[in-house]
């Protein structure tokens, strides 16, 4: 589990820390990618990052089996991107905040292709600009995000939906496509005891 490799026990790390510090320099050696201290990187995920299409991880960041990262991407300190998710950052990119939680088999598309019936859709031309995710975001299991969006800090997005507009700080959103279902700020506060 990619989200306990900071937390394992120091006997785990003696082998655990060479074989993440091998596979991402082995990465870092292929592509053009960055990796804060002690990210996670499982060992089936798929990052593509040629010249000009950056991936950047910050601190105690992690990207689980089977994810598919195409940049340019760039991840804030201490996210979790979940199996089998699928980015693309076009020309324009997608920035994540700090914080943030991605659950699996969530598609993030930073570009779209025309669809004319003027031109075969493989001869339309693809534009791209860009989606953002703020701070503290939590982004539920199957979600897919459209080109342009931007969710504000704080957000939650329910599983399943479909985003295609920006989403204000704070504000839950679900449904395909996705639309306010409540704020965050309307729930009991969370006291651990």
């Amino acid at each position: 589990m990619p989200w306990l490799y900071p937390k394992l026990k120091p006997k785990a790390l003696l082998w655990a820390r060479p074989w993440q510090q091998q596979l991402q320099a082995r990465l870092a050696a292929l592509e053009t990618i960055r990796f804060g201290d002690n990210c996670f990187v499982a060992e089936t995920a798929q990052l593509f990052a040629e010249r000009g299409r950056d991936i950047e991880l910050g601190d105690r960041s992690h990207v689980g089996a089977g994810a598919f990262l195409h940049g340019p991407i760039s991840i804030g300190r201490e996210v979790g991107i979940n199996h089998d998710c699928s980015f693309d950052g076009g020309s324009s990119g997608i920035r994540i905040g700090d914080y943030c939680r991605i659950a699996a088999n969530v598609k993030i598309y930073a570009f779209n292709h025309g669809f004319g019936a003027n031109a075969l859709v493989c001869e339309q031309p693809v534009t791209s600009q860009g989606v953002l995710i703020e701070h503290d975001v939590w982004i539920g299991t199957g979600v897919a995000i459209c080109d342009g969006v931007t969710i504000g800090a704080h957000a939650v997005i329910g599983m399943g939906s479909v985003v295609t507009k920006a989403v204000p700080e704070y504000e839950i959103w679900a449904g395909n496509p996705a639309q306010r279902i409540g704020d965050r700020r309307d729930k009991p506060d969370y006291h651990p005891g």
